[in-house]
């Protein structure tokens, strides 16, 4: 009988079928080439593997380009004179001070090759960084060692036998920044200016500008262009541009940090009550870091402004109900007074006018948990983001996460957080009634929305803080000319640290706020500063 003809069963059938296939494709894949396990398999193919000693040697390479040895890189390449060549004639001709080259990804190609990608950031001198990413391809060479495959493309992507970079330099602006008065404003006789000054201008359009033009090397023709600086369409040479600083004021204000600050890093806003436009801005160091405005300090019992809003917008208490202060209170951990005083049986007033920590914390469930930051945005603007016409910090008042941060936003501490603008900005809304957006540029666009404080409110956070100069922890700005008020606040940084001294005051239509890092308590140390500050200026100019 012919085998056909013979039953098979099923599953040894099965079998043999499978082993065909098997067959088949197995000779196909000998016929194609091992296409199969490149391609159809369930294995993937074997990866090419990346070299260390590869990738070392890019990284290598980077870091003797970045530090400006060309020698060296050239060296690690397949081209040594061509790549030295190169190196230096792009970082002098485009007036790269020094390169930032950063190492990324590396990959492996099927003939060995590695390539490491790296971002670069190339900071030209007087305009700007360039930024932009490229790749390095590292060959293995008949010895074993690994070299950089030399290449123009690998400095840019762009450079290349035909094509070359040029730096434009084109006219910048040497406008002067003016005062409220039309008065050039000069670093040299107030230190506090130089950063702020180049900010505005920054703004303005009028710092330096420039092109990087990818230009053909036979031709001399700009075919593309690679990086600007500078803004375009901003003010032109000459041209001044105008600020709300006042000079008197100014002056006053660096000259007040340099002989009552104590050599302590320090900071000073005085702004106008009526609108908010900045009157000076003063730092110590005078370089550097801009904390008048951009500082995140603990504001201390310069808070108890807002507190005291809050409390008395809620018919919570009243200046004279008899709020207890004790040395000590504990909510979840001791609060105290400065220098531990106590007030027995003392009023409302006496706890604001001698900055009674534990009176205020005593009051923490009168109001609701996140009360303070809603006043805090609704009637003074803290949190909501300001259009200063500078950078600034304006303010943040977190929900509380227990009781023990409760209590300690009641004064100013926890995750309270404000600076010299902000408190300055706080004392003018709380003796006005109204917040007024600072600025320091007349055509900074007030973005926020606020409410103005119950005149109730007003006159009675008017009358407190007058009575902080005549019988509390201010006094030592009585005796001055015109009604000033005031809102001492002592800062608890941390437990090994000193505290922060504070200070807000108003007079006349100015609002002061100073900050003394490490300065003990703000009668001793913030105090004197705003002092000399105020004597400097006649009431007059306010």
């Amino acid at each position: 009988m012919p085998e056909s003809e013979h039953p098979v069963p099923t599953g040894r059938r099965r079998r043999r079928l499978l082993s065909s296939a098997a067959a088949v494709i197995a000779t196909a894949t000998v016929a194609a080439g091992g296409t199969y396990v490149a391609q159809w398999g369930p294995f993937e193919p074997d990866k090419p593997v990346i070299a260390p000693a590869a990738v070392a040697q890019a990284e290598a390479f980077l870091a003797d380009w970045a530090g400006g040895r060309a020698e060296s890189a050239g060296a690690r390449t397949t081209s040594p004179d061509q790549a030295r060549t190169a190196l230096r004639n792009f970082t002098a001709g485009l007036d790269i001070a020094k390169p930032a080259l950063t190492a990324g990804a590396a990959s492996a190609a099927k003939d060995g090759t590695v390539t490491v990608a790296f971002s670069a950031k190339m900071p030209v001198t007087g305009l700007g960084a360039w930024s932009y990413d490229s790749r390095i391809p590292v060959r293995r060479q008949e010895d074993g060692a690994w070299k950089v495959a030399w290449d123009l493309s690998l400095v840019h992507p762009h450079l290349s036998s035909t094509e070359k970079f040029r730096l434009q330099r084109q006219d910048s602006a040497t406008s002067p920044v003016t005062d409220r008065h039309g008065a050039p404003l000069s670093a040299g006789v107030s230190p506090s200016l130089e950063p702020v000054l180049d900010q505005i201008a920054h703004r303005a359009g009028a710092g330096p500008r420039g092109v990087i033009e990818r230009i053909d090397r036979a031709t001399g023709e700009v075919t593309g262009t690679e990086a600007r600086f500078g803004a375009e369409g901003g003010a032109s040479a000459g041209q001044t541009i105008p600020s709300t600083i006042d000079s008197t004021w100014q002056t006053a204000a660096d000259q007040a940090l340099a002989a009552k600050g104590g050599g302590k890093d320090a900071a000073l806003v005085a702004l106008r009550i009526d609108n908010g436009e900045i009157l000076a801005v003063a730092n110590s160091p005078a370089a550097g870091f801009n904390r008048a405005l951009s500082g995140t300090y603990a504001p201390g019992s310069t808070w108890k402004i807002v507190t005291t809003s809050a409390l008395l917008l809620g018919g919570a208490v009243q200046p004279g109900d008899i709020v207890d202060c004790p040395k000590y209170l504990t909510v979840g951990k001791q609060f105290h007074n400065v220098e531990t005083s106590e007030f027995p049986g003392a009023t409302f007033t006496k706890n604001f006018t001698e900055s009674c920590n534990t009176g205020f914390i005593s009051l923490r469930g009168k109001v609701g948990d996140g009360e303070l930051g809603e006043v805090a945005g609704k009637y003074f603007g803290i949190g909501q983001k300001w259009n200063v016409g500078l950078p600034t910090f304006d303010g943040s008042v977190p929900a509380p996460g227990d009781q023990t941060e409760k209590a300690a936003s009641m004064i100013g501490q926890g995750r309270v957080l404000g600076n010299p603008l902000t408190m300055a900005s706080v004392a003018a809304t709380a003796v006005s009634g109204s917040f007024h957006q600072p600025t320091i540029t007349p055509d900074a666009e007030d973005r926020t929305t606020t409410t103005a404080l119950p005149t109730e409110v007003v006159t009675q956070l008017r009358r407190l803080m007058r009575a902080t100069v005549t019988d509390g922890t201010a006094r030592g700005l009585a005796g001055l000319p015109g009604n000033v008020g005031a809102k001492t606040g002592t800062a608890e940084v941390s437990e090994s640290a000193p505290n922060n001294g504070w200070v807000v005051a108003t007079r006349g239509n100015v609002a002061v706020a100073a900050v003394v890092e490490g300065g003990m308590t703000g009668g001793s140390s913030a105090v004197p500063v705003v002092r000399h500050l105020l004597e400097a200026v006649p009431h007059a100019s306010s």
